[in-house]
């Protein structure tokens, strides 16, 4: 739903929203908007991991898109399958050459609403983990009481 919204603002906006297989993203000044709820109650953000089960998508776009190592865009070499590398040029091409990932890292429930909001630079590790070369805590706004 969040993904959903941002691409709903970025089009009032009159920013881009790039379909990646099926799924629409926010692309505002070459930065993409990645969306990511790491967990439903309060924890810090070293402890986000991406789940076993994510999509492939997901995992093209942190490849193709977040922050690299300094030696080349995508890591070819002997461990890399034909296979992965053409999914990565193909999400890199989804998006557009020029396209960062910025992730919008957050925990929420939906009896309290966001506890944490984080923006930023992501590299996903090998181990679904993240490190962050970049990254800032937003301000919450207060739940309204009803």
């Amino acid at each position: 739903m969040v993904r959903e919204n941002l691409a709903e603002t970025a089009r009032e906006l009159g920013e881009s929203v790039r379909d990646v297989r099926g799924y629409e993203y926010a692309v505002i000044h070459d930065h993409a908007l990645f969306p990511f709820r790491y967990a439903d109650k309060p924890k810090p953000l070293d402890r986000a991991r991406l789940p076993a089960n994510v999509s492939p998508t997901r995992r093209r776009l942190f490849r193709a898109h977040g922050p690299q190592g300094p030696d080349a865009l995508f890591d070819v070499d002997d461990t890399v399958a034909t296979e992965e590398y053409l999914g990565l040029q193909e999400a890199f091409e989804e998006l557009g050459a020029s396209t960062r990932l910025v992730c919008v890292f957050f925990t929420a429930d939906a009896e309290n609403g966001i506890h944490a909001i984080h923006w930023g630079e992501a590299h996903l590790e090998p181990d679904r983990t993240f490190t962050w070369p970049y990254k800032e805590q937003l301000p919450v706004a207060p739940v309204p009481l009803e």
